[in-house]
């Protein structure tokens, strides 16, 4: 067989040189030119089944069954070589196999050839094949992927050849969200195989090759520097246009580029000067070289929207602008322009100048990355887009984040009326997506810190890192009420008593500044939301029916009262406080008695219109969660009238934009949906981007981007890492620690920043490892002095060592899929247990649970000299050593009651059958001078606290509440029973009500029965 392919293999290069003798002698002289081809993949063993970050070919799919199974076959019909490539699959969902560069090598370049080819064994099942490769980025999976496919519609080998010209962007999904949309064939990483779906089979391939030389089109281009130049009335635009070739070298040929206006909405001669000629790059042009066209407009004395001049481009000799660059004659000599009327005027004019198609679209909020063709955000007039956890520019940068989104709102000014795009993002704690940005303890930390002005400054820091990068809008905060800690979002929430909830909101005035508004057009303040509206974290748990989750989204069932009391509570504070726009909850609720049954609350019109903007007198707008009106009864065009008539004013919709927009026109114009109705949301979204300042200042403002990340701003977060930690126990006082003390640091969240972080940092789920720059608790102690030893699993010696500082709890999750029975539980690791028992059996030690909610630790309780509950500090770990040595004194208290064990939950203060492990409000100090006394003493303390109470002395009243806590928790230790546990939590819930005696009291009830 071996002597058979040879001849074969001799017979056809004998007919390819006869083929070649009868080309024409350009023919053959451009064959000759043409780079030999350059192999990919041989399939004879030099590339190795492995995946990132080593070169390897691996498989993936949509579940377990879905990857194809992959070998190096031996095959006496191989078209090139040995071996080929061949596999088997069965593929419900989907899945195929990748062979990507590695990544710690430089990207390829592919861009001196016309294509790739490859040998593939038709079957002539007559399905598609997707083929795709990968380019720029950081390595083949951050890469930008461009798609095409061949069909299967033969039999045996068949050599594939495909043009790079035939790769298109890949618009359903990108790694990254996309990074510039250009296939430069300069930083390459691979391919990758997408089988046929709802099949199975076999196949093989062989012989990956790049072939052909490339021409000229594909190797130089020209672009514009912006689609889109709006020029004031009168004034000229200067369109600059620009030759760029791949690997900067000079054009062999010459490219010309002829132009000509005409075509748009303003008119020739009366809005501008039509212009029309030929811009030429003659043979040997340099990459870069720049030719300038001006096009004059024409000013006139008539109040007008903005027009647009669309000035079309022919390229010959290059490839050219992907779009064509419009002039737009800015909007002029309008009311709604007019800065010093006021807003409400302003809103009223503009709003009557808007079709119904253009208010839709105000009310339309659409993913970043699903903006595709940039030119969306004119033709659908986008009201907003956001940011989806993780969804990040490339580079992750201040200065990345800046120009992206100057470039959608440069988009929004092809718009008639120039209505700016107000960008969200889900900055939850502090600049999360931002790589370097200063990431604060996840609110639960913030409630554990019992200070609103520090919860206010955390919230300046965020604004003002948010706002630097040209973002106006952030989804937070979270003024949910925690009651099962089994919720994946647990740690979104302050805690779980209203009264903290509220106390913390001033977070808000943080974000926004003044409860009028008049701050948001600073260059540090942004647009808060109040999320999620209502009962978000009531839900019950196991009535969750999205996906895999048991908790999130489910249903929160509760009386009329307990909604009031527990729920609804935090938003009439939050209203009053000015707060901008309001997120209802993914989450259904259930009302007792009122015959309903579960209502998704983007359907409850009860609420979101009675409630929220009737009784409590809301005047922002609402925005939905992401895609939430796809989880309400109905068809589409039902689930749209549903969410508006209910009060809701803007829909995310990330991916799902053009059909949101078409489908609330479609209902406006049947008269399902008012158009007084519309005319109302799109007020409010209105209202607040002319409070913001958008209209007159659209671009980032970056004069503050050097302070992201800051030593101010990290000694803020620092702050509020050591105020957030909650000792739970301090047996023979070995809290503080010494700095002449040996301290033995082990366990899995001592040396992790993203463990610390947990999710929505950087990603929506977070992730293990150093994910952003920052100080982990194990940085924090060895930079506090004393000498320290780490082993991350308590391997190492612990012969000599004085302390143990264990640091141990979860790994970071965000939503639904942190729920507890959704891969997740309350447990401490296996490798976590190990190490608490290793180095608490050696020598005195210390346990900090970094974790969103708390972990079952009592059946190692008793081996626990000092138990801290560290939360998520966030990226300042030196803030958690700052308190562990002593340099601030703990003081956090617990936000959630900590329990006993799963079988309690859910258990919140209040409740009559209370018996946790340590109860809500709970916190051990390391004061200097911790309160003595007795019953005496707390007699005196309860009636100068009534005292304070009717005075209104808040600050007085606060302190001697503290200090009987202190005395209590003094006597009690670690004997906690029910008996103390109750009192002990309902003082707290009164101190923050206000009611200092009656706090006093119940702390006395707890001293008796301690």
């Amino acid at each position: 067989m071996q002597r058979e392919r040879s001849i074969s293999r001799t017979a056809l290069l004998v007919s390819t040189a006869l083929f070649a003798a009868l080309l024409t002698p350009a023919a053959s002289r451009a064959a000759a030119e043409d780079p030999a081809p350059t192999p990919v993949d041989r399939f004879e063993g030099e590339v190795p089944f492995a995946a990132q970050p080593a070169e390897g070919i691996f498989t993936w799919g949509s579940d377990a069954d879905d990857p194809p199974t992959l070998r190096l076959a031996e095959r006496p019909d191989a078209p090139e070589g040995q071996k080929v490539l061949a596999g088997t699959y069965a593929i419900s969902g989907w899945g195929g196999f990748t062979h990507d560069y590695a990544a710690a090598e430089p990207a390829h370049d592919w861009s001196a050839h016309r294509g790739i080819r490859f040998w593939w064994e038709g079957r002539s099942t007559g399905k598609k094949i997707n083929f795709e490769i990968k380019d720029g980025g950081a390595h083949g999976e951050a890469s930008e992927l461009w798609t095409t496919s061949f069909t299967d519609d033969f039999t045996g080998w068949k050599r594939i050849e495909i043009p790079f010209s035939d790769f298109v962007y890949r618009t359903d999904y990108q790694p990254v969200g996309g990074i510039d949309q250009v296939l430069g064939l300069t930083a390459m990483w691979g391919y990758a195989v997408t089988l046929p779906t709802g099949e199975s089979g076999e196949f093989a391939m062989d012989g990956v090759e790049l072939y052909g030389g490339a021409d000229q089109t594909r190797r130089a281009s020209v672009t514009t520097d912006a689609a889109v130049y709006p020029v004031e009335e009168g004034a000229s635009a200067a369109v600059r246009v620009t030759l760029t070739t791949t690997g900067a070298a000079p054009v062999d040929r010459p490219v010309t580029v002829a132009y000509e206006t005409g075509g748009g909405t303003a008119s020739a001669g009366a809005d501008y000067t039509p212009v029309s000629g030929t811009v030429t790059f003659p043979a040997g042009t340099a990459s870069g070289a720049v030719r300038t066209i001006k096009v004059p407009t024409v000013k006139d004395r008539t109040a007008e929207a903005a027009e647009t001049v669309p000035l079309k481009l022919t390229v010959t000799g290059a490839a050219p602008p992907a779009e064509t660059p419009q002039i737009v004659v800015d909007a002029h000599g309008l009311p709604y322009l007019n800065a010093k009327l006021p807003v409400k005027q302003r809103v009223k004019d503009l709003l009557s100048r808007m079709s119904v198609a253009e208010k839709a679209g105000q009310a339309t909020q659409a993913e970043r990355g699903a903006i595709t063709a940039p030119a969306d955000i004119a033709g659908y007039g986008l009201g907003s887009l956001l940011s989806g956890g993780g969804s990040t520019p490339t580079p992750n940068t201040a200065a990345g984040w800046a120009k992206m989104i100057d470039g959608f709102q440069l988009r929004a000014q092809a718009t008639r009326f120039q209505i700016p795009l107000i960008y969200g993002v889900d900055a939850v704690h502090g600049h999360n997506n931002l790589v370097g940005a200063t990431v604060m303890p996840h609110n639960i930390g913030i409630g554990a810190s019992r200070d609103p002005q520090l919860a206010r400054r955390t919230g300046e820091v965020t604004a003002a890192e948010v706002r630097a990068t040209g973002v106006p809008w952030d989804f937070a905060p979270c003024l949910c009420v925690t009651r099962d800690e089994r919720w994946g979002r647990s740690y979104e929430a302050f805690g779980e008593d209203p009264a903290l909830v509220k106390s913390m909101e001033t977070v808000i005035q943080g974000l926004q500044g003044a409860r009028d508004g008049r701050d948001l057009k600073d260059g540090d303040k942004v647009l808060a939301t109040a999320k999620h509206f209502v009962g978000d974290g009531g839900t019950t748990y196991g009535s969750s029916t999205t996906g895999s989750y048991t908790i999130d989204q489910g249903v929160t069932e509760v009386t009329r009262r307990e909604l009031e009391a527990v729920h609804l509570s935090p938003y009439q504070d939050a209203v009053d406080r000015g707060v901008g726009t309001v997120m209802p909850s993914y989450s259904s609720l259930d009302l007792a008695g009122d015959g309903r049954g579960p209502v998704k609350m983007h359907a409850r019109a009860d609420l979101i219109n009675g409630v929220l903007k009737g009784r409590m007198g809301f005047d922002g707008f609402v925005i939905s969660d992401w895609n939430a009106i796809d989880q309400l009864p109905g068809d589409y065009a039902t689930q749209v009238r549903t969410a508006v008539n209910a009060g809701v004013d803007m829909m995310m919709v990330p991916y799902s934009y053009k059909e949101f927009s078409a489908a609330l026109v479609a209902e406006v114009k049947a008269g399902r949906v008012s158009e007084r109705r519309l005319d109302d949301a799109v007020a409010r979204i209105l209202t607040q981007k002319f409070r913001l300042g958008l209209f007159e200042r659209p671009y980032a403002d970056t004069r503050g981007a050097s302070r992201i990340g800051s030593a101010a701003h990290r000694a803020v977060a620092r702050q509020a890492a050591a105020a957030s930690q909650v000792l739970l126990k301090n047996d023979g006082g070995v809290l503080p620690l010494k700095k002449s003390q040996k301290v033995y640091v082990a366990g899995s969240n001592a040396d992790d920043i993203g463990n610390q972080t947990g999710g929505w940092t950087i990603t929506w789920q977070g992730a293990s490892g150093a994910i952003t720059p920052g100080t982990t608790i194990l940085e924090g102690i060895r930079a506090a002095g004393g000498t320290v030893t780490y082993s991350k699993d308590a391997s190492a010696p612990l012969t000599g060592q004085d302390v143990g500082v264990v640091v141990v709890g979860e790994t970071p999750y965000a939503e639904g899929v942190g729920d507890v029975g959704n891969g997740h539980d309350l447990e401490l690791s296996a490798a976590d247990r190990a190490a608490v028992d290793t180095v608490c059996a050696a020598v005195k030690c210390v346990v900090l649970v970094v974790s969103g909610r708390p972990q079952l630790v009592g059946d190692r309780l008793g081996a626990i000299d000092a138990l801290v509950a560290s939360w998520l500090p966030g990226t300042e770990g030196a803030g958690v050593a700052d308190v562990l040595y002593g340099r601030r004194a703990f003081t956090g208290q617990l936000p959630v009651t900590w329990p006993r064990s799963e079988a309690q939950l859910p258990v919140n203060v209040g409740d009559r059958a209370y018996d946790p492990q340590y109860p809500y409000g709970w916190g051990l100090t390391t004061l200097t001078k911790v309160p003595q006394g007795g019953t005496a003493t707390l007699k005196a303390l309860g009636i100068a606290a009534r005292a304070a109470e009717r005075a209104g002395a808040d600050t007085v009243g606060r302190a001697l509440v503290t200090k009987a806590r202190l005395i209590v928790q003094q006597k009690t230790g670690g004997r906690i029973t029910a008996r103390v546990a109750a009192p002990f939590a309902d003082a707290e819930h009164l101190l923050l009500t206000g009611r200092y005696g009656a706090a006093v009291e119940k702390l006395t009830e707890a001293y008796r029965a301690g």
